[in-house]
């Protein structure tokens, strides 16, 4: 498995492969790899010849007093997961080889503007920047993007529609642990009571399950799961919110495919999850 560190480095590997006639596959991340990159690192693995793994705790996504220096990091345990999965190559940049004194930035407007770019207003635009740069520097067939970080992964998919980049966007289910909790590198974060509070979230997700239907209101199904939410001491609620699939924006009734989406303190530490709907469920 190749480690490599500069952009002219990773260039020169997958200008090879793609000159041999391989397919590329790969999985942007920031590290401190969980079961949850190992599930998109897999299906990457099955669905590519070569597949590379970008570690890269991006500055330009984290807003002021946000964990960037507290988020948590482990390169040898990354390595060692990648390797045992037969990943190809790891890209893993510092900041200063990724970004010089940057002037350009892309931003999806609209989708970003709602759920978590309400209280994070300068996320997706330092997301979509890096991505975009990660795509032009490792030019992959496919990308894989978990689907628990389901408005990222609308926001990348149009993006890649807006700005024609040629690459598959492919999401991956969200990976749980037994009692429901999302698999999340932030979960470090938390104390073991706040561990079990944490929960709470996925009990607010299976009221919401068994609660929609077709031509329901969606405020009925954001009370039920606050109302679940709400039980719990530890918990303060950021957002409880029903948007529409593609655009992100809010819906009053579920008439069309849509995004059932929470974000939850438990104590300092901001967790999210959400699930889908379609009408013919």
């Amino acid at each position: 498995m190749n480690v490599i560190n500069t952009v002219h480095d990773v260039r020169t590997l997958v200008n090879k492969w793609r000159k041999e006639g391989y397919t590329i596959g790969f999985v942007p991340t920031m590290g401190y790899l969980h079961e949850g990159h190992a599930a998109l690192m897999r299906r990457a693995r099955a669905e590519n010849d070569k597949v590379v793994v970008s570690i890269f705790v991006n500055p330009a996504q984290f807003g002021e007093n946000e964990d960037l220096d507290a988020y948590p990091r482990n390169l040898d345990g990354d390595k060692s997961l990648c390797d045992s999965i037969g990943i190809d190559a790891i890209f893993a940049p510092d900041a200063t080889e990724m970004y010089h004194d940057p002037k350009a930035f892309v931003d999806i407007i609209d989708l970003s503007k709602t759920l978590c770019g309400v209280t994070r207003p300068i996320h997706f635009k330092g997301v979509c920047t890096v991505v975009s740069k990660l795509f032009n520097i490792v030019q992959p067939n496919n990308a894989y993007f978990g689907q628990k970080d389901a408005q990222q992964l609308a926001i990348i998919r149009k993006m890649v529609e807006d700005l024609n980049f040629p690459v598959t966007i492919i999401g991956v289910p969200i990976v749980r642990e037994e009692d429901g909790l999302a698999k999340s590198s932030r979960n470090t974060y938390l104390s073991p009571s706040e561990r079990k509070a944490a929960t709470i979230l996925y009990k607010s997700i299976q009221v919401g399950q068994n609660t929609i239907v077709p031509g329901s209101s969606a405020d009925s199904i954001i009370n039920a799961m606050t109302d679940v939410i709400n039980t719990e001491p530890l918990a303060h609620i950021d957002y409880v919110s029903i948007v529409d699939a593609v655009t992100m924006q809010p819906v009053d009734t579920i008439d069309r495919p849509v995004l059932i989406a929470l974000a939850v303190y438990i104590g300092h530490t901001r967790l999210i999850d959400n699930f889908s709907y379609e009408l013919h469920q």
